[in-house]
């Protein structure tokens, strides 16, 4: 598998996140068992989805207020559940993963907001990854 593919899978965990108060290895687990086409993950795949779930669970607060201080003319409360899991993604690669280039966790984000929300989307998470990264 592709870390594109690796990376989306942890989005679509991320988001079950925002429903669900459980550890990342249950979410994981769970969304594992639910695959009907089986996703054939190597060793690395799962290293880095369950280090990413991990991750963002366990600096939710942190990554959380980084969104909240670079909105602009919007409120965290009405960003989507999806565009939220799309950006605590980005945010967590940037902030705590140190081999994963910035530019590519905005691009893979800005790709995932093509795939998964609305035309907005893209546009908007962009924008507040990119106010993030000039205080990095």
């Amino acid at each position: 598998m592709s870390r594109k593919v690796a990376r989306e899978n942890a989005f679509k965990m991320i988001f079950e996140m925002a429903f669900q108060d459980e550890e990342a290895s249950d979410i994981f687990a769970k969304f594992m068992e639910l695959q009907e086409d089986k996703l054939d993950l190597d060793e690395e795949d799962e290293k880095y989805i369950l280090a990413v779930l991990s991750g963002v669970k366990e600096n939710l607060a942190t990554i959380d207020e980084k969104i909240k201080l670079h909105l602009k003319d919007w409120s965290f409360e009405r960003i989507s559940k999806a565009d939220l899991a799309i950006l605590r993604l980005a945010i967590y690669e940037i902030l705590y993963k140190d081999d994963i280039p910035t530019k590519v966790s905005i691009n893979e984000a800005v790709e995932i907001a093509k795939s998964y929300s609305d035309d907005s989307s893209p546009s908007f998470v962009n924008g507040v990854l990119a106010e993030i990264i000039k205080e990095k």
